[in-house]
């Protein structure tokens, strides 16, 4: 899917298969950061519970304030790699594009 000229792999239908949490649609200042930070990559090559995971985080705050600093706590480990939610991650057998 292009979002603004942006080829955005979110969720294939073998993505949304396998989840079993409701799928978070991704609002477009999210799209905006991860392009600005030419982070789009990183998050598309995210298993699809994570990419769905991490904009359930953040859709669920109630104040800018927690939305923005979730926001750039996912761009940071996006950039950083190896992290999930504070956590270690490696890429397995499990990561999709």
């Amino acid at each position: 899917m292009a979002i603004l000229g942006v080829e955005v792999a979110y969720m294939s239908k073998s993505d949304m298969d396998s989840l079993s949490r409701p799928i978070q649609s991704m609002p477009d200042w999210v799209c905006d950061a991860l392009e600005a930070q030419g982070l789009m990559a990183a998050y598309n090559g995210r298993p699809a519970y994570q990419r769905n995971d991490y904009l359930g985080w953040i859709n669920r705050a109630k104040r800018v304030e927690t939305r923005q600093r979730r926001l750039n706590q996912m761009l940071d480990e996006l950039r950083r790699g190896g992290v999930y939610m504070k956590m270690t991650w490696r890429p397995g057998r499990t990561s999709h594009q």
